[in-house]
Formats: C-alpha cells, structure tokens, sequence
C-alpha cells in the first residue's frame, strides 16, 4: 500500500512538494510521532496525553487488526509528518453501498503548505474507490475554519450538522 514518491527531495529554499512524501500503513513503531502530531493543535493539546503511551497502543491494536480500519502515515526522509486514518463503513442505505469516513487529519507543523494534506486526502478518496465506496465523508471541529476552507476546496461539501455525545 506504499505510495513511492516521485518527486526530488534537494534542498532548497522552498519547502518540498507533496511528491517528497511517502504515504505507508502505519506501524506501533509510528505511535509516538503519531500522538505528538495529534497533541500539537490547540484542541488536541486539552485531549491527548503523549506521556501515557498505553491507552494509544491499545487503540492502535484495535485499529491493526480491523480489516475496515486503516491508519497511514506520510514520510519525508525516514520521518513521519502526516497521518489519517480510513475507515470502511458497509451499509444498507445507498442500495446497500459501503462509504468511507476520514478521520484524524494531521500534518506536521513543518510539513504544512506543501501539499502533503491535499496529498493524504486524495490518496484516502482513491483508496474509498479502490474499496468500492460510494462516497467519502469527513467531519471537522466547528472551530476550525481553515480546515473547512481546505475540505471545501477538495470538493466536499458541508451537507450535514453533525452531533457528538461524551461518555466518559
């Protein structure tokens, strides 16, 4: 499921293009990079805990051995800077089709306006296809705006009002 690069990676004062990355399953080898990420964004600073490594290598079995699950992350030179995770949803509506649900996006804080989100959020839509979904969807917090400019640019469309419950 590797997706190689194509691009150059020399350096240079421009950041490197999204072809710089690799996009790979995600291994428990990834977890801490992968939390870090999920702890470095000012909702996810109040909800992570980056220092208890237990709860995450828990969920990360869970989401390995689910063959509807698929957490990737992006590597530039041996180093993660992006991840999400994909999950397959059969259904009944939709004349019995699956659809695919993006969850966790996040690019590392050097790695952003370089097209590695565009990148993984394309590679997520083609492997939906691949698996045979009839449609993607994501959801994003209400605060965040610059995320919701970047999804609707993509092509998707706030069609829903989407609901959350606590159970803790």
């Amino acid at each position: 499921m590797t997706t190689a690069a194509t691009g150059s990676t020399a350096a240079s004062a421009e950041p490197p293009s999204a072809d710089a990355f690799t996009v790979r399953r995600a291994t428990a080898d990834d977890i801490p990079a992968l939390v870090a990420m999920l702890a470095d964004d000012p909702l996810g600073a109040t909800r992570e805990s980056p220092d208890d490594p237990a709860p995450y290598r828990a969920a990360f079995a869970r989401i390995d051995a689910d063959p509807n699950q698929q957490l990737v992350v992006a590597e530039r030179d041996g180093r993660t800077v992006g991840t999400l995770q994909l999950t397959v949803i059969p259904g009944l509506s939709r004349r019995g089709a699956s659809r695919a649900l993006i969850e966790a996006v996040r690019v590392h804080a050097d790695a952003r306006g370089t097209g590695l989100g565009t990148r993984l959020i394309t590679w997520a839509i083609e492997e939906a296809r691949r698996q045979g979904c009839a449609l993607v969807q994501l959801t994003s917090d209400a605060t965040r705006l610059d995320a919701h400019r970047f999804y609707e640019r993509l092509g998707f469309e706030a069609s829903h009002l989407g609901f959350k419950m606590p159970l803790e």
